[in-house]
């Protein structure tokens, strides 16, 4: 009864499913074990020691003790735990199976120790890496190009708790032709993404959106007002652009990786010491005091834009197992609040939305996907129009210009 097409669709169905869900539950146990981790280092293990954690010095100290293990764990374990997600893109070629165990001990400890680096990354990097080594030896037809497809479906539904971004991404990377439409493309990353995302649900929800004031009908003066934001997250995420790859290069002559994330350790403590403990973790949490606070200054929300955004420049930069989109939300939620206290009269909805989606932009170089953050933080229907207007714009200023990404010669 099945057309040909949907009996092709229907042979990965099951194996999408299977991917899908195992994609969430390496998500899951690893945002546990962090959590529990970092209930220890920064709640039971101060108490315990009558120290305050939130002072300078126990920041200090927790974040260098941080990079001298992340660093033992890259120089010591096999494969050096994965490539260097510095001069990596999000979705790269699979990790050797050797590897995997010390990216994932890297990327607890990271996260517990409150490196300023998400789990996107590393948790795409196994996810790819087991689905390419068991699919291949299971169904040896399928190639590594549609497991690595399937994969990081499955970990983008898994990490927004939904398949939409999932949709958006693989709508534009996988291309359509008469003879295949995009939607048989389509069927089984979806599968794969609604799979991770339900699972998920299932155990936590991810909280990306904000209580923010209702925004009314678009006003021609909202457009400007909303250009003139994405240009200034842009200009504050391209001085990132510009930093990353050369501070890698300085960082990296120290050669020894307990050397280079011991020193990055040490820089992200003293960053964290100016910024608080709000600065430090991958920021998804943190955004949400920032925007329920009532005690923080422009000047306040200026001082965590910048130091975030530094922090997670040095972090990326010495080699820290993590990714950049969770953090670099805090900036532009940060950011955005600082340009709504600065000017009042321009509603917090937009300066947070259009921060949020230059700032994404810059970091990944994905309209789609940045359009999807921008829109999940700031859940508002009637600023959609607007943050596809002023996509137009921040695209033209992007085009051509660098990657935020390392150098491939540094060493």
């Amino acid at each position: 009864m099945l057309h040909p097409r949907a009996r092709t669709m229907l042979l990965l169905a099951i194996p999408a499913l299977i991917i899908g869900v195992a994609s969430s539950l390496v998500l899951i146990v690893v945002m546990k074990v962090a959590s529990v981790l970092q209930a220890m280092l920064w709640t039971a293990l101060p108490t315990k020691l009558g120290v305050n954690a939130d002072s300078p010095a126990w920041i200090v100290v927790m974040l260098t003790l941080t990079g001298i293990a992340v660093g033992l764990v890259i120089r010591f374990s096999p494969g050096h735990a994965g490539p260097d997600p510095a001069q990596e893109p999000l979705i790269g070629a699979p990790v050797p199976p050797s590897a995997l165990p010390g990216l994932l001990i890297a990327l607890i400890i990271g996260l517990a120790g409150g490196v300023s680096l998400g789990p996107e990354h590393p948790i795409m990097a196994v996810n790819i890496g087991l689905a390419v080594f068991l699919g291949s030896r299971i169904l040896p037809r399928v190639g590594a190009l549609d497991w690595t497809i399937l994969a990081s479906a499955g970990t983008i539904g898994a990490l927004f708790g939904t398949p939409v971004a999932a949709a958006l991404i693989f709508s534009q990377t996988l291309s359509s032709n008469n003879d295949v439409p995009l939607w048989d493309k389509l069927f089984a990353p979806l599968m794969a993404a609604a799979a991770g995302a339900l699972t998920t649900s299932l155990f936590f929800h991810p909280h990306f959106s904000l209580s923010l004031p209702h925004y009314g009908q678009m006003q021609i003066a909202d457009i400007f007002s909303g250009a003139i934001v994405v240009a200034i997250a842009i200009a504050l995420g391209m001085v990132a652009v510009w930093c990353l790859p050369r501070l890698h290069r300085l960082m990296h002559k120290l050669k020894h990786p307990v050397l280079v994330l011991g020193a990055g350790g040490l820089i992200l403590g003293i960053l964290g010491a100016i910024g608080g403990t709000v600065t430090l973790f991958k920021g998804l949490d943190e955004m949400q005091q920032l925007a329920f606070s009532q005690v923080f200054s422009v000047s306040d929300y200026f001082l965590f834009a910048v130091i975030k955004l530094a922090a997670l420049v040095v972090a990326a930069a010495c080699g820290f197992r993590g990714g950049r989109i969770f953090p670099v939300v805090f900036v532009g939620v940060a950011l955005g609040l600082m340009l709504h206290e600065h000017v009042d009269a321009v509603p917090a909805a937009i300066t947070i939305s259009c921060s949020i989606l230059g700032l994404v932009l810059v970091v990944t170089r994905d309209a789609w996907l940045s359009l999807f953050m921008a829109a999940v933080v700031v859940p508002d229907s009637t600023l959609f129009p607007l943050l596809c207007i002023v996509m137009l714009p921040a695209w033209l200023l992007l085009a051509g210009k660098p990657m935020m990404m390392a150098w491939r010669n540094d060493k």
